[in-house]
């Protein structure tokens, strides 16, 4: 089966939005999303990015809410932002053990940009996997476990590696494309490499 790489981080709200489209890309093309989370801090600190000014910020709240009309899903900047989300993204990775890493990852990115909760606090880490019928407090346990946080450490190495410089970024083979915006173009590889 053909797969792509979804490199992201929950605290991305273009990442959040290119990850309610993953499940149609797959249906149109037959391409299943190998699902990376990263920690765009690490990325940030690695590559000497800062945080976006202001101004950035603003224009980034109105351009997610086009974007989200458009795919027709909830959206809002959440009353903790930025937050950390480490936590969240090793459970996300906690999940994937057990091959539920897409519920995960979705139920995350959906109570902090779809409903505006503090992902860095664990009781709602653990009540948006319970509500996606997931044991969100065994996942929440595992995030302390090393072999999770090296893997998360490993996907961020990884991440750099291939030359990631923000998030999301898909890669088919080694061809990469940043940006919920450059989905389109994503389908269309994805449909050349099926031939």
């Amino acid at each position: 089966m053909l797969t792509f790489d979804f490199f992201y981080d929950l605290g991305s709200p273009y990442s959040y939005l290119a990850s309610t489209q993953l499940a149609g890309i797959a249906q149109r093309t037959g391409a299943q999303a190998r699902l990376l989370p990263i920690t765009l801090g690490g990325l940030r600190k690695a590559t000497g990015h800062q945080l976006p000014p202001p101004q950035q910020l603003k224009y980034m709240s109105e351009d997610t809410a086009r974007w989200a009309k458009q795919y027709g899903v909830p959206m809002q900047i959440p009353r903790a932002f930025p937050v950390s989300t480490i936590r969240a993204l090793r459970a996300c990775l906690a999940a994937e053990q057990h091959g539920q890493g897409d519920k995960a990852m979705h139920a995350l990115f959906r109570t902090y940009w779809g409903e505006g909760n503090d992902i860095s606090d664990p009781s709602t880490i653990e009540g948006a996997l319970n509500a996606a019928g997931l044991d969100g407090k065994a996942l929440v346990a595992r995030t302390d476990a090393q072999e999770v946080k090296d893997a998360l450490r490993r996907n961020t190495d990884q991440a750099l590696a291939r030359g990631v410089f923000g998030v999301p970024t898909i890669f088919i083979g080694e061809r990469s494309f940043w940006g919920n915006d450059r989905l389109q173009f994503v389908e269309a590889e994805l449909r050349r490499v099926v031939g």
